[in-house]
């Protein structure tokens, strides 16, 4: 199972606009540097060890065009404030699994369900319509760089 990274976003500070990127660099227990919750995470490190385990968000530009086509909407993938955005794998599939994302090792912990604010900010069909298609929180287990045009794929990597 093999996908690609097709775009990167990344918000400064909460409800910040998200900014595209050419490149970023994920940093294992917290996520991507630069990124708002990037910072939330190193308050939150206890003893050395991070609390929270989702340091990134995926999504899959599979769905978001299925969505777009199916209520002829175009609303860009960076408005959905997931970090990366995904082509050609099943993020639902990653849930419990490792994966390579460029250089970096990461971890599938849940699926990243459309809450409320999104449908208030993006769409309201968001919340019926993208449930179990909204995306991926992942863990970065081993920091790495990651950019456009980078695969995403499973591994067996402990």
């Amino acid at each position: 199972m093999t996908g690609h990274v097709i775009e990167i976003h990344i918000a400064t500070k909460r409800d910040a606009s998200v900014e595209s990127q050419s490149s970023v660099q994920l940093e294992a227990g917290h996520g991507i540097v630069g990124d708002r919750n990037f910072l939330s995470q190193q308050a939150l490190d206890i003893g050395g060890k991070p609390r929270r385990k989702e340091d990134i968000s995926i999504i899959s530009a599979d769905e978001l065009d299925a969505f777009n086509a199916q209520f002829e909407l175009n609303i860009p993938y960076g408005e959905f404030r997931r970090n990366i955005v995904s082509r050609g794998i099943d993020l639902n599939e990653l849930v419990g699994k490792r994966f390579r994302i460029g250089t970096a090792l990461c971890e599938g912990m849940e699926l990243c369900e459309p809450c409320s604010k999104l449908a208030r900010n993006v769409s309201r069909l968001v919340l019926p319509h993208l449930v179990h298609r909204g995306g991926l929180r992942a863990a970065v287990i081993e920091s790495g760089q990651v950019v456009p045009g980078d695969t995403i794929e499973e591994t067996n990597d402990l």
